[in-house]
């Protein structure tokens, strides 16, 4: 799950080859930056591999140190050192034949009876400076285009805009290049981006603002000529804002977890990550596994969770209600709890919680403080 884009990055290896990763942007994902990035990647592997390239593919899959660990086992055995010879985990073995099989293939297609689509040798796309950050709706409009074939051209964008520290190009069909150049050159900065004015309300924190209008804090502290996280109430604030709806932005970060969160079966528990929270803790709750919660998520077992963030949770129907059959249990309040989460922990109500206990709701809850709790026995 931590590996990204074509090239299939890590986010470690990605950074150590120049591959950009934040909140707007992830350059394993960028098609023309990561093939860039894989391409030194692997010159590299080959140069540090002595010139082997069978053991750079393999480490390319594999990792370098795995390799330059098996292969300093057979030198001290006085074994071959190449792929072939080494003792390597059995995905990597069978990595590299597969690829040898695959150009063999390729080579002498009539021998297997195999037609491959013809592809013309010759340019499809081309990238195109930009200089600024750009609504992706806006872009794909100039180009004749609609969201969704951009950013399928154009998948290191996560959100429905640029980066806007760049990379300030896009890559577009040739064919629509010139329309959008055009289009480009008439437009101003002002264009490429809709706006929105925000009066700072009682309670508004500067990454409050940004969650509710899918942008970060630095971009707001660069567009607004904030020097920290302070904001003062009546304040207004400049907040670059979504063209299009942003569901129509298909293919972006929120929108792919989005999908892929969707895409199974049983009763969906939708829980809010609270304040320490952890992928462990919250598989333990919702008697599920870590490898399933990231799965549904589409995110990596080391990810840190946000408070806030939102985590489908897929439930089979054995673990469904029955209706009329329950018990009571004593519950000792954690520090961190706050009714909503113990409601959500325990498939609650807060207004049930308080019914059940006669909770003054002005009082914070205590730590080990005892609540009583009506459960439906399958919850138990």
């Amino acid at each position: 799950a931590a590996a990204a884009g074509m090239w299939q990055f890590m986010p470690a290896t990605g950074k150590r080859f120049g591959l950009k990763q934040n909140f707007w942007y992830d350059g394993r994902r960028d098609v023309i930056a990561s093939t860039r990035a894989a391409l030194d990647y692997l010159q590299y592997l080959h140069d540090k591999l002595e010139g082997d390239w069978l053991n750079a593919i393999a480490a390319y899959n594999s990792g370098e140190g795995r390799i330059l660990n098996a292969i300093k086992r057979n030198k001290k055995r006085r074994l071959p050192t190449d792929f072939w010879s080494l003792d390597l985990p059995a995905e990597t073995t069978a990595y590299v034949p597969k690829l040898l099989a695959l150009v063999d293939i390729l080579k002498r297609p009539d021998e297997f009876d195999i037609v491959w689509k013809f592809i013309a040798n010759e340019p499809k796309i081309d990238v195109v400076e930009i200089k600024s950050q750009i609504d992706l709706a806006i872009a794909a409009e100039m180009a004749g285009m609609n969201v969704s074939e951009l950013q399928a051209l154009n998948p290191g964008f996560n959100q429905w805009a640029t980066d806007p520290d760049g990379p300030h190009y896009l890559v577009l069909p040739r064919q629509q290049v010139p329309a959008f150049q055009q289009k480009l050159s008439q437009a101003t900065s002002q264009q490429l981006l809709r706006w929105k004015r925000y009066i700072v309300a009682k309670g508004d924190t500067l990454g409050k603002i940004a969650q509710q209008h899918n942008s970060n804090v630095a971009a707001l502290q660069r567009i607004n000529k904030l020097s920290g996280n302070t904001i003062r109430l009546g304040q207004a604030l400049l907040i670059p804002i979504a063209a299009d709806n942003e569901s129509n932005y298909e293919l972006s970060a929120p929108n792919r977890i989005a999908k892929a969160q969707q895409q199974n079966s049983g009763n969906r528990v939708d829980y809010t990550v609270q304040q320490g929270d952890t992928l462990w803790d919250i598989s333990r709750e919702h008697k599920v596994t870590v490898e399933q919660l990231t799965k549904w998520n589409n995110i990596a077992k080391r990810s840190a969770l946000k408070p806030g963030q939102k985590l489908a949770i897929w439930q089979q129907d054995s673990t469904a209600s029955v209706a009329g059959v329950s018990r009571t249990v004593n519950y000792k309040v954690r520090k961190g709890d706050s009714l909503a989460r113990i409601a959500q922990r325990f498939s609650v109500t807060v207004s049930d919680i308080v019914k059940w206990n006669k909770i003054d709701t002005n009082n914070y809850l205590q730590p080990g403080q005892q609540l009583k709790l009506l459960l439906n026995i399958t919850q138990v």
